[in-house]
């Protein structure tokens, strides 16, 4: 599967357009995604699967010349065994955003939220219209961002952190919130203000081998 990261700038600042799934779905219904699924026969690369698909899902429009792919990062791996492959890329007219329109059977909403705020939760703050606390968007009691661990059977019972992120609509969390961690660290060379990993956590392409054995 690959998934299209897309970023723009608004205010001075980079956002990434994300979703929420319709509530129909049978996986991971009302969840914030990325644009994308899974490789169609058709497809050469892993470029033209996110953009196809975020045709599909958001009439984002197919050989824009103001959409600029800026590279295809290694793949990550979900929690049900998917190698998912993130694709960068940046929207140089916000303007087009406007005209995005949601596919009524896979997305509920589009909506943005600001890359950096990935890293460090608190600037979160700065955004209109967050999610209520305590809401179906965001049933928790902290503020702008919270983890819980858990065991991970297939990666020998080790421990994975699921990273939680308070937005104007769904929470990012999961393998959202793991791809957009990384694409911040690269866009802005630096780390989170949070820990990263629970101790122990295994992570890449480690991941992936021990994954592929069980």
């Amino acid at each position: 599967a690959a998934v299209l990261v897309l970023l723009y700038e608004e205010e001075g600042a980079l956002r990434v357009l994300l979703t929420t799934r319709s509530k129909a779905l049978r996986t991971h219904a009302g969840q914030t995604a990325l644009p994308g699924g899974r490789v169609d026969e058709g497809d050469k690369t892993f470029v033209e699967t996110a953009l196809r698909e975020a045709y599909e899902e958001v009439q984002l429009p197919l050989g824009s010349l103001d959409i600029h792919v800026l590279g295809v990062h290694e793949p990550f791996l979900s929690l049900h065994k998917l190698l998912v492959t993130p694709v960068f890329a940046l929207l140089t007219r916000s303007d087009l955003l406007g005209e995005l329109k949601p596919s009524e059977e896979e997305v509920s909403k589009i909506f943005s939220h600001p890359l950096e705020a990935v890293l460090d939760p608190q600037l979160s703050e700065h955004e209109a219209n967050l999610a209520a606390l305590g809401s179906e968007d965001w049933p928790y009691a902290t503020t702008y961002y919270n983890t819980s661990d858990s065991q991970v059977v297939m990666l020998g019972n080790t421990t994975y952190r699921m990273h939680r992120f308070r937005t104007s609509a769904s929470p990012i969390k999961g393998l959202t919130s793991d791809i957009l961690i990384k694409a911040a660290q690269i866009a802005y060379g630096r780390e989170a203000v949070y820990e990263r990993f629970a101790p122990g956590q295994i992570w890449g392409f480690e991941a992936i081998m021990m994954a592929s054995q069980v």
